[in-house]
């Protein structure tokens, strides 16, 4: 008995070690995660339920889960715009095969921060909002933020500066509308806004953030989004959402980039061949033979001796995952980029972490974001641009003796200095090119942080009631030295110390401070109404948000560190203050998923106002008619969505004035404006401008839109009508000298409107197993006009001349003017001869007064495109991805000033500096003497500027599973600048403000990426 008993639970034992052998056998499952178009979802998490098995997919969607127990398995895949999707599988052989095709979520994270303060359905949505996520990102050499999403949204233009390295951007949502106050659209980033007045010592306050950090942009473009943000919303808004972390086990993502870029065009001025015969062979009345005797022997291109070929390395890791209950994200970057102009120079480590735990089951989210970073740069002398197309090239670059570095200058003849023999220097000739660049070193560091710590509750004696605390920070420190070399020309023997012993050479400093903290409390009440089939989501909050800038202040310094005695500061810094507290509230009514209905308000109050005009309100309204709802629709297959949405509301501006405008303060006068008292030199206090009754100014937006969706939304797009109207514009006015102190001051005087209609389109043009093509096309039209200028309508007035110009003295190109567009050009109309050539000084007697006076100056074009084009592609073909953005650009217009300013021979046979300089090639087209000055303001240098850019050119190859199947391998290649199609003469055709004058080039670059997911 006790043999049989023990036979039993010996083969009881074995059994349960074989079968426990058996289950304990791990496989993998593989498969695709695709959108509802087919289209791959690249870093979509994938794990597995109960575990800390996971991974996320490649470029093309794929993923690989190894390590897998047999047995019943529930596979989650998780992706941000997307609702989750959970299948169970039976998991009995090594591998198993497991597709997922997502739909997007009816409450992603992207929809929670497109309205700000609270959640709605994206089908509820009763704005013009567009989302874009990093699937469609720019692809390439992406140094700063707003470089991703260029040409990618209708009615969104964003002009990069210039092509130094991180510069900044100039963002227009449709169209400016202001005309002193700032056109910047309001960024948001994890729910902080962003102060975008930049930081000392950086060249760009949006450089400071990681674009590889950035999951999607949500830009909200009409007042019935943007009211929620009240006084902040008149240019719209741009919401930018990081990445954050995701459930299961560690996830690693490394990235490298190497970029390689070089001036894309040259200014074209002569060569030294050909500057020699010019100056040789001119018959002109300044070509005067001493000056003709001044051609040198050299022949040097100063544009080549300042640019160069610059390297780029862009450097991302990136790790994220959950510890039990706490998702988290941890990403370290490193960039080190070079300018094309010599000494250019920045380098930016970036540091980012995100946790989103849940506590009481689920009831509390906390989200805590922070980010760092610090950026290092060396800002070359940009004026050696413009002084390179200017400069001799028959002249050498060195001098042959050690006088100012032993650079050539051009020299006055006389000695400085008896005991020295420095000869000194022509003081209206320009300074070597080179000189600028190698004798001067400034280098700027900046660090910055930014973060927010979230917490949302849902009240437990209430389901449908969140509270919603949100605690923000936003701080930088700008510092930076500037250091000119003693035998530099531009600060030789720059002022007399104490003892009268003049110093030369610079070593001076700066330092900002900044500080921005938001609070922000709101509460969201969301309730289904099944009964009548509707939803009610209300929301109701406060918010705080405090702005302070302290800028240091220093003596001037020679470079040996003695100190101008007339430059020590009567204070160590400066303070400037502003705060901004707000009350709001948000109401949607959705009625069987047909009907929305949205009503927003908000109260400002600024404390740039005086306090009787300190709070603004401004209300919204907004309705929706989802018509594929309908049932008489239900029939009509091809159309998958259609909505109508019409709104209005009211945003107010307050941004880009000063802080104090209102009040009667006083400031210290110059340095050098001192006066003697008792035999002691005292500065003065000056009373400022001011004016106690400014407000603020105000939008009214009116927008009619239509979505749409075609065959299964394998077509989706958008129309947008709208007419944006501004009132109360801060203006800077003219008033009698005397008067306030100063002759102009700002006040709220004038009017302006924008009206447009704006088209975007997305297709998914193939849909085969093997072969995905995405196209994207939109397009917007916008009319700019100024309704108002004056209190009391003046036929006499002309407007506020604005856009100075080089050349002349005090010469300006453009106008401010009622009845025409903002910053049109105030010219003369040219006159051409029987061949097609301007003849100098002959222009249009418009008044018929048989003169050529001021009165004859008409507006003419403006710098803002009539017509915006942007044209992307993206397609998979098996292992190998690509794509392409193309953006176009119509009837926009440039005052080419380097043209006008070059092109004459008087500016070339310089008799004033007694020196010859190089010109534009555009003098033989025009052959002007260049005689007075009206010639630069001949309306044949305002050129038309429209254009058709390749901005980028992507392809790359996904090798799959590497190094024994433990990480994604893919390598990508890229061209950005590709090409530009213009009649443009300049080097550029897209120059923010529409002067031309001493810009920095922007580079064509190729770039080589290695991206690895563990």
């Amino acid at each position: 008995m006790k043999k049989s008993y023990l036979k039993k639970l010996s083969f009881l034992f074995v059994l349960t070690l074989i079968s426990i052998s058996v289950f304990a056998q791990n496989g993998s499952i593989s498969g695709k995660v695709v959108d509802e178009s087919n289209l791959p979802l690249p870093g979509a998490a994938v794990f597995v339920e109960g575990t800390q098995t996971s991974t996320q997919t490649d470029i093309n969607g794929n993923y690989l889960l190894t390590g897998v127990s047999y047995g019943n398995v529930s596979v989650t895949v998780k992706f941000i715009g997307y609702d989750n999707f959970t299948k169970t599988v039976k998991l009995s052989t090594d591998q198993s095969t497991l597709d997922f095709k997502l739909l997007p979520s009816s409450k992603s994270l992207n929809e929670v921060v497109v309205i700000g303060y609270g959640s709605v359905k994206k089908s509820d949505l009763t704005g013009a909002v567009t989302n874009v996520t990093s699937k469609d990102f720019q692809q390439g050499q992406i140094t700063t933020p707003e470089q991703l999403i260029t040409g990618k949204v209708a009615g969104v233009r964003i002009t990069s500066n210039s092509g130094a390295p991180g510069s900044g951007s100039t963002i227009r949502i449709r169209g400016g509308s202001s005309l002193n106050a700032s056109n910047d659209p309001l960024i948001v980033i994890d729910g902080i806004p962003v102060d975008g007045g930049g930081i000392a010592g950086s060249a760009n306050a949006l450089a400071l953030i990681n674009p590889n950090d950035i999951e999607s942009f949500t830009i909200l473009k009409d007042a019935s989004a943007t009211a929620i943000y009240g006084s902040r919303g008149a240019n719209g808004v741009i919401i930018i959402t990081t990445k954050k972390g995701q459930t299961g086990k560690p996830q690693i993502v490394f990235g490298t980039q190497y970029s390689f870029g070089s001036i894309a065009k040259k200014a074209d001025n002569f060569s030294a061949q050909d500057f020699k015969d010019f100056v040789k062979n001119s018959t002109s009345i300044y070509a005067t033979p001493a000056l003709k005797a001044k051609i040198g022997a050299a022949s040097t291109d100063w544009q080549n001796e300042i640019f160069q070929n610059a390297s780029t390395n862009d450097n991302n890791l990136s790790i994220s995952g959950s510890l039990k209950n706490l998702p988290y994200r941890l990403s370290l970057g490193y960039l080190n980029q070079d300018g094309i102009l010599k000494t250019d120079k920045l380098s930016r480590t970036s540091l980012s972490l995100n946790l989103s735990p849940k506590f009481f089951d689920n009831s509390l989210k906390v989200t805590l974001s922070t980010q760092g970073s610090m950026t290092n740069s060396n800002f070359a002398d940009q004026s050696a641009i413009g002084t390179a197309v200017r400069f001799d090239p028959t002249q050498t670059i060195l001098s042959g003796n050690s006088n100012y570095g032993g650079y050539f200058q051009f020299l006055s003849g006389s000695p400085i200095n008896a005991t020295t023999g420095v000869t000194g220097l022509n003081s209206l000739a320009p300074r070597n090119p080179a000189a600028l660049l190698d004798q001067r070193t400034n280098n700027g560091k900046s660090l910055r942080s930014l973060g927010s710590l979230q917490l949302d509750y849902t009240l437990p004696f209430l389901k449908d009631l969140r509270a919603n605390l949100n605690l923000g920070y936003d701080v930088a420190k700008g510092t930076g030295t500037n250091v000119t070399s003693p035998d530099a020309a531009t600060s030789f023997l720059r002022f007399p110390d104490a003892g009268g012993v003049y110093r030369s050479g610079v070593n001076n400093q700066y330092e900002q401070h900044k500080t921005n903290t938001v609070f922000d409390f709101y509460l969201n009440y969301v309730k289904d109404l099944k009964s009548i089939k509707s939803n009610l989501n209300v929301t109701a909050g406060t918010s705080y948000l405090s702005y302070e800038t302290k800028n240091t202040n220093f003596a001037d310094y020679s470079f040996s560190g003695v100190k101008n005695p007339t430059s020590t500061p009567n204070f160590p810094f400066d303070l400037q203050q502003n705060r901004l507290s707000s009350y709001y509230g948000r109401a949607i009514f959705t009625v069987n998923d047909k009907y929305i209905f949205t009503g927003t308000v908000r109260a400002d109050a600024s404390s740039r106002f005086a306090p009787e005009n300190r709070w603004g309100y401004f209300p919204s309204g907004a309705f929706a008619w989802r018509i594929s709802n309908e049932s008489f629709m239900k029939n009509v297959k091809a159309i998958s969505d259609l909505k109508i949405r019409l709104g209005y509301g009211v945003t107010g501006q307050q941004d880009g004035i000063g802080n104090y405008t209102y009040y009667n303060g006083y400031s210290l006068g110059n340095h050098t404006a001192q006066y003697e008292v008792g035999g002691q030199y005292y500065q003065v206090y000056r009373p400022n401008a001011y004016n106690p009754n400014l407000k603020w100014e105000q939008t009214a937006t009116s927008n009619l839109g239509l979505d749409f969706g075609i065959i299964n939304n394998r077509i989706t797009g958008s129309v947008d009508l709208y007419i944006k109207k501004t009132t109360d514009l801060i203006n800077e006015i003219t008033q009698s000298a005397g008067t306030n102190f100063t002759n102009r001051f700002i006040a709220n005087v004038g009017s302006m409107e924008n009206r447009g209609v704006e088209f975007s389109v997305n297709a998914l043009a193939v849909d085969k197993k093997d072969f995905k093509l995405n196209l994207a096309f939109n397009t917007t039209f916008n009319k700019n006009e100024i309704t108002k200028l004056t209190n009391v309508q003046d036929p006499n007035y002309i407007g506020v001349q604005i856009g100075g110009i080089s050349g002349g003295t005090g010469n300006t190109i453009q106008i401010h003017s009622t009845g025409y567009p903002r910053a049109s050009y105030y010219v003369y109309q040219q006159v051409y001869d029987a061949n097609g050539k301007p003849v100098q000084d002959v222009y249009v007697d418009r008044n018929g007064d048989n003169k050529i006076t001021n009165a004859d100056l008409y507006r003419y074009k403006n710098p803002d495109a009539k017509v915006l084009l942007g044209f992307s592609s993206s397609f998979n073909y098996k292992k190998v991805f690509g794509g392409f953005v193309l953006r176009g650009s119509i009837g926009n217009y440039i005052y080419n000033n380097v043209a006008s300013s070059t092109g004459t021979r008087t500016a070339i046979f310089n008799s004033t500096t007694g020196i010859l300089n190089n010109g534009s090639r555009d003098l033989l087209n025009t052959n002007f003497e260049g005689t007075g000055t009206t010639f630069y303001l001949s309306d044949y240098y305002v050129q038309n500027a429209s254009f058709l850019r390749m901005d980028n050119l992507n392809a790359g190859y996904n090798f799959g599973r590497v190094i024994k199947g433990k990480a994604n391998l893919s390598l990508n290649a890229s061209v950005q600048n590709v090409f530009v199609v213009t009649k443009y003469k300049g080097i550029d055709p897209e120059i923010e403000g529409g002067i031309d004058n001493n810009f920095y080039p922007r580079p064509r670059t190729f770039s080589l990426g290695l991206n690895l997911n563990f």
